[in-house]
């Protein structure tokens, strides 16, 4: 589970790296509406990260009670 969300988080980050990139190459000017479209990015590689901190969070608590008992 850790693998394919870290995974889930690399893709996220990418993709979000290059549509900015994306964005750049259309419009050199500072847009309103391009900003808009980077910060939706922006947002959604940090709800993966989110989802892989929950996942890390989940499995380190399972390892420890696993030890534990």
């Amino acid at each position: 589970m850790i693998i394919l969300a870290t995974g889930f988080a690399l893709c996220a980050e990418l993709f979000n790296t290059a549509l900015e990139a994306l964005c750049d190459l259309v419009e050199k000017e500072y847009n309103e509406k391009i900003r808009r479209i980077k910060d939706i990015a922006a947002a959604a590689a940090g709800v993966a990260i989110l989802s892989w901190g929950v996942v890390l969070i989940t499995a380190g608590f399972q390892l420890w009670h696993h030890f534990i008992d």
